[in-house]
Order: C-alpha cells, then sequence, then structure tokens
C-alpha cells in the first residue's frame, strides 16, 4: 500500500472514542450503499432479482472478508472459536443492533434488524434477507475450516418469532 502517514495522522488526532464513531459511520455508510443498489435493483427488476444479485454480492464478500480478516487479525486457527472472533470484526457483525451471542458464543442472534427497520418505516415489505446472510455466513465460515456448519434457525422469509429478526449457530459437522 501506498504512504499513508497524513491519513494515519488523521486518525491519531481523533482519539480513540472518535475514531471508533468514524468507523461506525462508514460501516453504516457501507450498509447504506448496499441497501441504496437493493432498492434501485429490485424497483427496476423485482424483489427476487435484486435477492439473488445480493445472495451472489455477499456470498464472496464473505470469502473475500473472512481472508482479509484471518490476514489483519493473525489468526491461524481453524475452529469455531477462531472464526467467530474475525466474524466479531465483520462490517456486518459489529454494527449489528441489538446482537445478542448465546451457547459460548456459537449462536447469533439479530434481535432489531436496521435494515428491515427501515424497510418497515420506509413502507416495502419484509427483507427475504436469508439467502443473502447464509451464504454470506457459510462462506465465511468455510475459509476457517470447510467442516462448520452454520445453521439457520430463524431469517426472513421465516416468520418472525421470539421477538427477534434472525438465528445463527456455528458447530461443527458430525
Amino acid at each position: 500500500m501506498g504512504d499513508r502517514s497524513e491519513d494515519n495522522k488523521l486518525i491519531e488526532e481523533l482519539g480513540q472514542e472518535r475514531f471508533a464513531d468514524l468507523t461506525y459511520m462508514h460501516l453504516r455508510d457501507m450498509w447504506a450503499v448496499d441497501g441504496l443498489y437493493y432498492l434501485g435493483i429490485e424497483e427496476r427488476f423485482g424483489t427476487e432479482a435484486a435477492t439473488e444479485i445480493d445472495a451472489d454480492v455477499w456470498r464472496v464478500m464473505g470469502k473475500i472478508e473472512a481472508r482479509k480478516l484471518k490476514k489483519l487479525l493473525g489468526l491461524t486457527g481453524d475452529d469455531i472459536e477462531t472464526m467467530i472472533k474475525a466474524l466479531k470484526y465483520s462490517g456486518w457483525t459489529m454494527d449489528l443492533d441489538d446482537k445478542e451471542w448465546d451457547q459460548g458464543d456459537t449462536v447469533l442472534r439479530n434481535v432489531e434488524c436496521r435494515v428491515q427497520n427501515t424497510r418497515k418505516k420506509g413502507g416495502q415489505g419484509v427483507f427475504p434477507c436469508k439467502k443473502v446472510r447464509w451464504g454470506f455466513l457459510k462462506a465465511f465460515a468455510k475459509e476457517f475450516n470447510e467442516n462448520i456448519e452454520v445453521i439457520c434457525h430463524q431469517c426472513p422469509p421465516d416468520e418472525r418469532k421470539k421477538d427477534l429478526w434472525c438465528e445463527w449457530e456455528f458447530r461443527m459437522k458430525e
């Protein structure tokens, strides 16, 4: 990479708390761009086409992000614990509203989903994101170990139960 010394100085001047705020702002901006692209495709070609394209993109992104996080964090393990450590730093998980980790950090729940709530406020239907998220999570997990299984207990278009939007479990295949 090129010389980033001036950019690094800017980051240092912000301080730790404001840098965290900047990071979250950029994560939300990334999600806004993703959502705007999705809405544009959905408007022009329909929900099914938009979801197919989104699923393809996020499946590739899962692989890319896992590889980059492994390198950045110096992760070498191939177990679920190592994969979860990286997943907690992913763009999807890091700023997930009201997330809950359970059962030794092998179950992830998204209680209040910013995407779904934004769509509801805008008068759009529920985003059938199961195919998109599942593809991302499977590709992400596979970069650590092809035997890590990603189980979806609930995710739209599934009926919303237990006052949460989605629930994912990670375990080794038997």
